[in-house]
């Protein structure tokens, strides 16, 4: 930009037959002084200079600008598809596991109390056994969009994959963990419509409390697993909270799938 500003000068001065080659060699003659017109014509070629090189600065702020905002909106993409479900767009199991750590992190003693569920859907493998991998996406979608309507606006709702999912509850005892596991089977009471069909699908749920039944998320998901795996022993939906005392687990309530 600088150099063609330089040469436009240039030129419009050889145009106007200004011996350029003799004024350069007058200004290295100590007794050489600027005429007005030298004066001003230097004065302009260094603001054009100057302009020259404040317009470029500009551009390349710019453009570093926009490469940066770039970068950063890629890094948030890698970072949601690394802590997200594509079919759902839930929360997955990497993400719950960070969850779980964070919720077991704090001191033991100020008696907060969390639960954490597991929820293993029940002849679900028989849709995608009778309609295809597209019908049970779809009925994984809605599935999910009753669970979300089920859970309280505090619970981390997350899917592990498959047809299993987990839910991370704060601040609750057992009693309330009970309530939350009932309204979970109660979201899929009844039968779910999906491509011209009724799919009726149960769920079976495992629940441990913390930190009395983990206090690491290797621990919790255990116990949680074990829980659920006695809830599965049902033939309709069924909750179960694990027991520390006997290792294993036991069911406390269920209900009959519509």
């Amino acid at each position: 930009m600088l150099l063609l500003s330089g040469v436009m000068v240039g030129a419009v001065l050889l145009a106007l037959e200004y011996d350029l080659f003799a004024f350069a060699h007058e200004l290295t003659t100590p007794e050489r002084r600027l005429t007005l017109t030298e004066i001003i014509f230097l004065t302009a070629l260094l603001v054009v200079g100057v302009v020259a090189f404040a317009l470029r600065r500009l551009r390349e702020e710019r453009r570093d600008h926009a490469r940066a905002f770039a970068l950063e909106l890629e890094i948030r993409d890698l970072r949601h598809q690394a802590t997200q479900d594509p079919l759902t767009d839930l929360p997955n199991r990497r993400a719950m596991l960070a969850a779980l750590s964070e919720a077991t992190s704090g001191p033991r003693c100020d008696g907060h109390r969390h639960a954490f569920f597991l929820l293993d859907l029940n002849d679900f493998k028989r849709v995608n056994d009778r309609h295809g991998h597209a019908v049970g996406d779809r009925v994984l979608q809605i599935v999910v969009e009753r669970f979300r309507a089920a859970g309280r606006p505090s619970d981390m709702l997350a899917r592990l994959g498959g047809d299993e999912f987990a839910v991370l509850s704060h601040d609750v005892d057992r009693e309330a963990a009970c309530a939350i596991g009932q309204r979970f089977m109660d979201a899929l009471a009844s039968p779910i419509q999906a491509e011209g069909h009724a799919h009726s699908v149960g769920v079976s749920v495992g629940a441990t409390l913390i930190p009395d039944d983990g206090v690491t998320p290797p621990e919790i998901l255990r116990n949680a697993d074990l829980a659920m795996y006695c809830a599965k022993k049902e033939e309709s939906s069924s909750l179960a909270f694990y027991d520390p005392a006997s290792k294993g687990s036991r069911r406390i309530r269920r209900i009959a799938r519509a």
